[in-house]
C-alpha cells in the first residue's frame, strides 16, 4: 500500500528535477514536505463541502433592516486552475437583508472557502454570490472581485499592471437600477482602505 504523503513529496522532487534542480541539495531537502503542507493550506476550501453553512444568521437585529450591507476589501488568495499560478486581490461583498442578517466575518469565511480551491475568477465570483443568495434569501446580493493573476503578469503576455474585475449580482441588485448603482458606487467610491 502506498503512502500518500511520500507519494506527494516524490511528485515535488520530480518537479524540482524537471526545472533543473537537485532535490538533494541542502536548501531543497525539506522543500517537498513544505510544498505539500503549503498546498494543503492553499486548497483547504475543498474541506468545506457547503460553504453556505458558514453563514450564521440572526433574526435579532434585522428588524427594519432593508438597506445594503457591504464588506469591502476582503483579502482573497487563490490559484488558477489553468496554470496553478496564484491570483490574489480583494472581494467586495454586499447583500440587502430580508428578515435576517449574517455575522460579517462569515462573509469573509465564504470568500476563503471558495477561493482556497483551484479556481477561475469568474466562477469564484458567482459561487460566493450564489452561496449568500441561497442561504440568506436576501433582497439582493452583489459581489465584485478585483485580482491580479500571475499567469497574466509573470509569464505569457507579461502585463504586470493588469487587474481583472468580475461581478455577480442577484435579486434587486441585478434587477433594480438604483440598488445596482448604489452597490457599484459604494464599491468604487472610497477606494481601497
Amino acid at each position: 500500500m502506498s503512502d500518500p504523503k511520500a507519494d506527494n513529496e516524490a511528485l515535488v522532487r520530480g518537479l524540482l528535477r524537471m526545472v533543473g534542480e537537485d532535490p538533494q541539495r541542502e536548501g531543497l531537502k525539506d522543500t517537498p514536505m513544505r510544498v505539500v503542507a503549503a498546498w494543503k493550506h492553499w486548497c483547504q476550501g475543498y474541506q468545506i463541502k457547503d460553504p453556505g453553512t458558514l453563514l450564521k444568521t440572526f433574526e435579532d437585529g434585522a428588524d427594519g433592516t432593508d438597506e445594503m450591507v457591504l464588506v469591502k476589501n476582503i483579502e482573497m488568495y487563490s490559484h488558477c486552475e489553468h496554470h496553478m499560478a496564484p491570483f490574489f486581490g480583494v472581494a467586495h461583498v454586499a447583500y440587502i437583508p430580508d428578515k435576517k442578517i449574517v455575522g460579517l466575518s462569515k462573509l469573509a469565511r465564504v470568500v476563503d472557502a471558495f477561493s482556497q480551491r483551484l479556481q477561475v475568477q469568474e466562477r469564484l465570483t458567482n459561487q460566493i454570490a450564489d452561496a449568500i443568495d441561497n442561504t440568506l434569501s436576501p433582497i439582493g446580493v452583489g459581489v465584485v472581485i478585483e485580482a491580479k493573476h500571475f499567469c497574466m503578469c509573470s509569464r505569457g503576455i507579461g502585463k504586470q499592471g493588469s487587474t481583472t474585475v468580475t461581478s455577480a449580482l442577484r435579486g434587486a441588485m441585478k434587477r433594480i437600477g438604483p440598488a445596482r448603482a448604489e452597490f457599484l458606487s459604494l464599491v468604487q467610491g472610497s477606494g481601497k482602505s
